[in-house]
């Protein structure tokens, strides 16, 4: 069946004819050629109307295909060009779904458009144009019928607000199937603007060295776009002709909004938040650049054109958030027969609910009610959610499989949030899980993300499936992900956050890089700063027990099960730092004890420690986290030190008050030895922590090592050595050795081999290691200790063990700042007589020491945890919940 009504053909393109238009690979397309390409292929369609499906991509031959098919009056369906399983699934689902005429993709040939058919068996409205699938799913069942009128209004009003000119050039940093990447390519050519075409990330250097080579003045972001943006240390000084950002696809974190519009304020660019949905055909509302700093979190006020409305129920203050304009969708397209209807809607009900704030700014507040189906009984999830914050507990409620699924952050509370729920609602007990998570998760436009917290039970409910075989063909981004989600607590996971990204810790490090190692052979050095995607996109089959420990964290390293081929293995082979850091405080403990006189080791630890403060807590995550990390690790060191410190100091007044505050390297002394400073290492790398906290704290400094991580080690390392070299000179004398400052090189030289990431630069901290260390104690066997462990940390990524080993290795490494708190008291009474026993006992001590420290801190966090929700106001846990 043909289509025989007139279409209302659309053209965008509103460019003088010798203006740019588009530039791909360097290439530059201006109007005039573009204009005589899309009529071309606009004669390739033919006359007859026909569905046409265009496998997209930020390049030319998508777009000439989609504003050729616009001008034709041909309804366009965009879909992902991308050729992973996922996007050729869903492309074979929506052919199956809605039989397009002609498929439009990029072949072994080049760009090829597949005629299914000479004509068209379908009836098209003569206002239809495009047809996207929903945001949020490329699985959608149901398609946006959007009209040419819609295409071509939202366009005009986002050209409008955005005060696009023809000077403007975007850089299409979303996809061309995504309505807001879509929407850029529309208001830039309607206005006569131009667009760099590139399919490279933010994070990626090649992309700004084109968007500065062909003066970029604008380029769309999603809230992850900016988290990128943040971790490579962007500052505006990338792109000196940048003139704007926008934002939407989601909600923004407001400390996050503030400090990009302050960056813009220093640097001469302007943010736009922005709000909207597929069904709007992008976009609804907007946030003024020059609100953004003080108004963080609003969406703003409707674009021209548009208007908003709040229907609230019984004078609430809010209320479901309803839009009206001439960018309001036909209607849902669920199958073919749908494309001949006319307008279904009038208005847009978001499903958002919103509340007009009194400055006349609009704010999202929450979604609409959710209401299922569990064992017969008709539940409202929500109100579900309610009942149990008004017994005191703050849970969220999901279903799946006609389950009732309650998820809290203990698990205490979750196991009462099943019983009074079973309770309350009359659904057995039997028919719902409960499940404790660290925080609640939240999608990236900051709404509750129930789909993860389903996904995150999954795991949970099939133990009988996650304990078999997985082989690396079968590791997917999924199972990472999902891998994340349940060691972590974080069922928010997605698959392009890192372990260092979720804010892994050492306890979480064991147990992931284990399980991790099992899934996809030996991992690269730099794993926890990898996505999901990153690591299943490169699996290996060599086996390597990875495991770690960071610098101040001493959490209980345990091995876990790994599949039956791996028990039969004898030998293993263990993380560098790992065995470093045990095989660091066997030294100094056998050393104090007598047992033999080998030193060196806790200078080796301290550059052990620097590695690690690389790797975790000055990992490239985004915003402020560096700054808790470092603090967190902080804390985590000198909690236990001055627990420890000031009781001996009690009961025995051994130690002065200078030396339980962790402070004796600002207490002027004599300069010799003496047991204050026995635990000087703690203080250095206290004040190491410190001081990276305070260096960090400089949003310009931050920016500058995310840009240039090497450079930025290898100079902090040389400031570090010059203070070395002005304080003690070329030998470090009595307790000059031990001082923060004259050490402090040391953990610049460990932070400076994490950063060293390829052969060349390894060689050059291979020289320089050995240079500086040679000469700083004139004790050639020491120093020797001390190099030669460095030089293993550069060039030797495992270390060969028995299996048998590994459990020891481990535990000793995760314990040692406990074993090296305490062994100051244990060994002393043995030094003479039987050091060997002194040096076990000193061991045992300190693992039991930290076991019981952890049981201790276990508890006080349930305890406080018990007592916040104990005085929190009963309006205040609804309001959260």
């Amino acid at each position: 069946m043909t289509a025989t009504a007139p279409a209302l053909g659309l053209s965008l393109l509103g460019g003088d004819p010798d203006h740019t238009a588009l530039i791909a690979n360097g290439t530059r397309l201006d109007y005039a050629e573009l204009r005589d390409r899309v009529t071309r292929r606009r004669d390739e369609l033919g006359d007859v109307r026909r569905l046409v499906m265009i496998a997209a991509g930020n390049a030319v031959e998508p777009i000439v295909t989609y504003l050729a098919a616009l001008e034709g009056g041909h309804p366009v369906l965009l879909v992902s060009g991308d050729d992973d399983e996922a996007a050729r699934a869903h492309r074979a689902s929506l052919i199956a779904r809605f039989d397009p005429d002609v498929v439009a993709h990029d072949g072994a040939s080049g760009w090829t458009l597949d005629e299914r058919r000479a004509g068209s068996r379908h009836e098209f409205h003569p206002d239809l144009a495009v047809l996207s699938s929903t945001s949020g799913s490329t699985g959608s069942p149901k398609l946006v019928r959007l009209s040419a009128e819609n295409v071509r209004s939202n366009a005009a009003a986002i050209a409008e607000y955005l005060r696009l000119t023809p000077s403007d050039r975007a850089a299409t940093t979303l996809p061309l199937q995504y309505c807001y990447g879509l929407s850029v390519i529309n208001s830039h050519l309607l206005t006569g603007a131009s667009l760099l075409l590139t399919e490279r990330s933010v994070a990626d250097d090649e992309f700004w060295v084109r968007a500065r080579a062909h003066a970029v003045t604008s380029f769309a972001g999603v809230p992850y776009t900016f988290e990128l943006l943040e971790a490579r240390g962007f500052d505006g000084g990338d792109l000196p002709s940048l003139r704007y950002l926008t934002q939407a696809g989601g909600r923004m974190a407001p400390d996050a909004v503030r400090r990009f519009a302050q960056l813009g304020r220093e640097r001469g660019f302007e943010l736009f938040v922005m709000y909207g949905q597929t069904e709007a055909t992008a976009r609804m509302a907007y946030l003024p650049p020059g609100l953004a700093m003080t108004h963080a979190g609003a969406i703003g006020r409707p674009i021209p054109g548009g208007a908003f409305r709040i229907d609230a129920v019984d004078g609430a203050e809010s209320g479901e958030l309803v839009y009206e304009g001439p960018n309001v969708m036909m209607g849902y397209a669920h199958g073919p027969e749908d494309f001949a209807l006319g307008r279904t809607v009038t208005e847009l009900r978001t499903g958002d609910v919103a509340r007009l704030r009194t400055d006349g700014l609009y704010e999202i507040v929450g979604r609409m009610n959710r209401f299922v189906k569990v064992f017969g009984l008709r539940l409202d999830l929500d109100r579900v959610e309610n009942l149990l914050a008004d017994e005191g507990i703050e849970a969220r409620a999901a279903s799946a499989d006609e389950r009732l699924l309650l998820f809290a952050t203990s698990e205490r509370a979750a196991c009462r949030a099943r019983e009074r729920a079973a309770a309350l609602t009359g659904v057995p007990a039997r028919v719902i899980g409960a499940y404790a998570v660290t925080e609640f998760p939240r999608t990236s436009n900051g709404k509750r993300d129930y789909s993860a917290l389903v996904r995150f039970a999954g795991p949970h409910d099939r133990t009988t499936a996650a304990a078999a075989p997985v082989t690396p063909a079968a590791v997917t981004p999924e199972a990472v992900r999902d891998l994340y989600a349940s060691l972590l607590g974080e069922p928010g996971a997605g698959l392009d956050d890192s372990f260092a990204g979720l804010g892994g810790d050492s306890l979480s490090y064991v147990e992931v890089s284990l399980r991790l190692e099992d899934m996809l052979g030996a991992l690269p050095r730099d794993w926890p700063t990898r996505s999901p995607r990153e690591l299943a996109a490169s699996p290996s089959p060599t086996p390597v027990a990875n495991v770690e420990t960071d610098a101040a964290h001493t959490g209980a390293a345990t091995a876990t099960a790994v599949r039956p081929w791996r028990r039969r293995l004898a030998w293993t082979r263990l993380e560098t730092p790992v065995v470093l850091r045990a095989a660091a405080i066997f030294l100094i403990v056998a050393t104090h004890a007598d047992l033999f006189a080998l030193k060196g080791g806790a200078h080796l630890l301290l550059a052990v420690a620097g590695y690690n403060l690389a790797r975790f807590q000055l990992a490239p995550v985004a915003g402020t986290a560096r700054l808790r990390r470092l603090a967190r690790s902080a804390a985590q060191l000198a909690v236990p030190a001055v627990l420890w410190i000031g009781a001996v100091a009690l009961v025995t007044g051994r130690y002065a008050p200078t030396t339980v505050a962790l402070v004796n390297n600002f207490v002027p002394d004599d300069g010799r030895w003496n047991e204050q400073w026995q635990f000087w290492f703690l203080e250095a790398m206290l004040w190491s922590f410190a001081g990276a906290a305070a260096l960090f704290a400089v949003r310009r400094i931050d920016r500058l090592e995310r840009r240039a991580p090497f450079a930025f080690a290898l100079v902090a390392l040389a400031v570090a050595l010059a203070a070395r070299f002005a304080i003690a000179g070329p030998t470090a004398e009595y307790v000059q050795r031990y001082s923060a400052p004259v050490v402090l090189w040391l953990v610049a030289l460990g932070w400076l081999v994490a950063r060293a990431d390829t052969t060349a630069r390894r060689i050059l901290v291979s020289v320089v290691a050995v240079a500086a260390t040679f000469g700083f104690f004139g004790e050639p066997w020491r120093e020797a200790i001390v190099a030669g462990g460095i030089l293993v940390l550069v060039w030797v990524r495992a270390i060969p063990l028995p299996r048998l080993a590994v459990p020891l290795v481990v535990t000793v490494a995760g314990a040692s700042l406990f074993v090296y708190l305490t062994h100051w008291q244990v060994y002393p009474p043995f030094e003479q007589s039987a050091p060997w026993l002194g040096t076990l006992l000193s061991f045992v001590v300190g693992v039991i020491a930290y076991r019981l420290y952890v049981s201790a801190g276990a508890g006080a966090a349930t305890g406080w945890a018990r007592l916040r929700r104990a005085t929190t106001p009963l309006s205040l846990r609804m309001r959260r919940a």
